[in-house]
């Protein structure tokens, strides 16, 4: 049976270096009629755990650690008993959110994570956060790109953690070397793909963010 991709926008708050904003996010439920895996339970863990249903979730994977991506991870881990995945770098990130609860295992570069009909190789694209991550699946011509790469540009990188020359660096090496067809599912906002957004690295790069 053929993974499916379903998108789930959920709304909270973004916190980090004494600011708070408003945002929404996409939570990506990638699997098929029996078992999913979540990428990001951002805000909402009774709206996320609703669009999973009756089937079986076995793991939250988190793009990174910043607060709108992960709050509601632990709530519906204890409700699923899914797996949450963290790349180690986004440890300090998750203390500030989660001081009490530790990520269940580490994501590792090259890593494929597998179940749900889908293989997701991990990417470890540092610059948006020291611990950031890509999941890549060569079969559904998908990447999610977390806070990363957007239609328009790279993430953010002007607060804590963040670096740009890093994230470009991120972006060039392991996203725009993708094939161009390949669709990018970001984590906020609407889909792109790395042809459409490949031609336009100098310009970021000149424009400094």
């Amino acid at each position: 049976m053929t993974a499916r991709i379903e998108r789930l926008v959920t709304a909270g708050q973004f916190t980090l270096d004494g600011g708070t904003w408003d945002v929404e996010n996409n939570v990506w439920i990638v699997g098929d009629d029996h078992e999913v895996i979540v990428i990001d339970a951002a805000h909402d863990a009774d709206a996320i755990a609703a669009a999973v249903g009756d089937r079986r979730l076995t793991a939250i994977v988190c793009t990174h650690a910043h607060n709108d991506h992960i709050d509601a991870a632990p709530a519906l881990a204890d409700a699923t008993g899914a797996v949450i995945w963290l790349h180690p770098d986004d440890l300090p990130l998750w203390k500030r959110t989660h001081p009490d609860r530790d990520p269940d295992a580490h994501l590792l570069d090259g890593q494929v994570i597998e179940g749900a009909g889908v293989d997701l190789t991990v990417l470890h694209t540092p610059g948006h956060a020291p611990g950031a991550v890509c999941l890549y699946d060569p079969g559904l011509g998908v990447v999610f790109t977390g806070d990363t790469l957007f239609q328009g540009g790279p993430g953010a990188t002007g607060r804590s953690y963040s670096h740009f020359p890093t994230i470009i660096d991120s972006i060039r090496d392991r996203l725009l070397t993708l094939p161009p067809e390949t669709k990018v599912l970001t984590g906020h906002g609407d889909s792109t793909t790395v042809g459409a957004e490949a031609p336009h690295l100098q310009e970021w790069i000149a424009r400094g963010r």
